[in-house]
């Protein structure tokens, strides 16, 4: 009971001061080089921006990422719309009748979504003076489902694990 005490206690300071200023603090036109990776390993390097700025005093912020060297054929002109910013709840809004939650959990911005047969996580975090961007793909069909049976008297969940494809990740800066 003191536990449960503590945490009602903590939760409107966890929710007050967890947030760091996210998005303001993110704010700018990011630049690096994203480096994407197979199981081979490191399999291309492509130029790469993030533009984390205000729209006006309405709340939102631009979410527009550019890959490679073409910045207008590589353009992805999203939105970040606050949902319930106290509870780090956001969306992106893709523009193109695709909007997705995304979660501000310990300083880091995640997105979960599942979109023709794979798993995609992405994670963004400040750190410092960069902003790193990292997406991990994953299928959707197990490859190997172990547990679910008894051990020493414990019912042992099943668990699945599933195959890891390709993992990009980006640092960049502020230019």
């Amino acid at each position: 009971m003191k536990s449960l005490l503590n945490l009602l206690f903590l939760l409107p300071v966890i929710f007050s001061f967890g947030q760091n200023g996210f998005p303001a603090t993110w704010e700018g036109k990011w630049k690096g080089t994203l480096e994407i990776h197979a199981p081979i390993g490191k399999v291309q390097e492509l130029p790469m921006e993030l533009h984390i700025l205000p729209i006006g005093d309405s709340g939102h912020f631009t979410w527009t990422i550019i890959y490679g060297e073409d910045k207008e054929a590589g353009k992805r002109p999203y939105e970040l719309i606050p949902l319930d910013p106290a509870k780090g709840l956001y969306a992106i809004d893709e523009k193109n009748s695709i909007r997705m939650e995304g979660y501000l959990l310990g300083g880091k911005f995640h997105q979960w979504f599942e979109v023709e047969g794979s798993l995609l996580v992405t994670t963004t975090w400040l750190d410092g003076e960069a902003l790193y961007w990292e997406i991990t793909v994953s299928g959707t069909k197990p490859v190997s489902v172990t547990g679910g049976q008894e051990w020493e008297g414990n019912e042992i969940p099943p668990v699945k694990t599933f195959p890891v494809l390709s993992m990009q990740r980006a640092r960049l800066v502020r230019g």
